[in-house]
């Protein structure tokens, strides 16, 4: 299949109410609302082709960027070509599945880490600070927490809100992770007060740092 066959089968796969999630969410006009199950579903039959992923990639439409990153080859991806594509989008459902699939796993992240949380490109930003979040878990000697923290408690009240989000999830990784910095993570987030008053379904735990904390570190006994 070709991209403009691709395209033809993502609009037979359109789905009304898909659409209308996406547009709560920030996603444009460029889309067709294919649940992600069906986008999943094709990306199997189509398997790794970094050619075609660039192809639709380029199209902007939405679902083909999902499908993009399902079937990209991140082996293939330069440095230059990887900013580009977090730079060109602009729903933050793409852009963290692109962090999902790719950048977590994309071969020396760390050369970049630090440079993507200086970005004034705000999904390079979000893209940094996720890397940041992660390599609190997965890669903490990396990390100089105390200066982290000062600079999550300084920063966060003014940062874009797709930039808060990721901010956040760093600190309450850092507080359910790391017990020496726990309190000073309740401290930032109790005086920030960022995501207090989320709206969250039943059963779900508030994005607010500190309920998080707390409810992570309850599960953990």
């Amino acid at each position: 299949m070709n991209s403009k066959e691709i395209l033809t089968q993502l609009k037979s796969l359109s789905n009304e109410k898909m659409m209308a999630h996406n547009k709560k969410f920030g996603a444009g006009d460029n889309q067709f609302g294919v649940k992600m199950g069906d986008i999943r579903e094709l990306a199997k039959k189509i398997k790794t082709n970094h050619e075609l992923a660039l192809e639709l990639w380029n199209t902007e439409n939405t679902d083909a960027r999902f499908l993009a990153i399902l079937i990209i080859d991140p082996k293939k991806i330069a440095l230059d070509e990887l900013n580009k594509l977090v730079k060109s989008e602009k729903f933050t459902h793409v852009a963290d599945w692109l962090y999902t699939n790719v950048i977590r796993n994309y071969p020396e992240n760390e050369t970049f880490r630090k440079e993507w949380m200086d970005s004034k490109n705000i999904m390079q930003a979000r893209a940094g600070w996720s890397l940041t979040s992660g390599a609190v878990v997965r890669n903490p000697d990396v990390l100089d927490f105390p200066a982290l923290l000062d600079r999550l408690e300084a920063e966060m009240p003014e940062a874009a809100p797709e930039v808060q989000w990721t901010m956040n999830n760093t600190l309450a990784n850092i507080g359910i992770n790391h017990p020496e910095y726990r309190e000073r993570a309740l401290h930032i987030g109790e005086k920030l007060g960022i995501f207090r008053d989320y709206p969250v379904s039943k059963g779900c735990t508030s994005p607010f740092a500190p309920i998080w904390i707390n409810e992570m570190v309850s599960r953990q006994k």
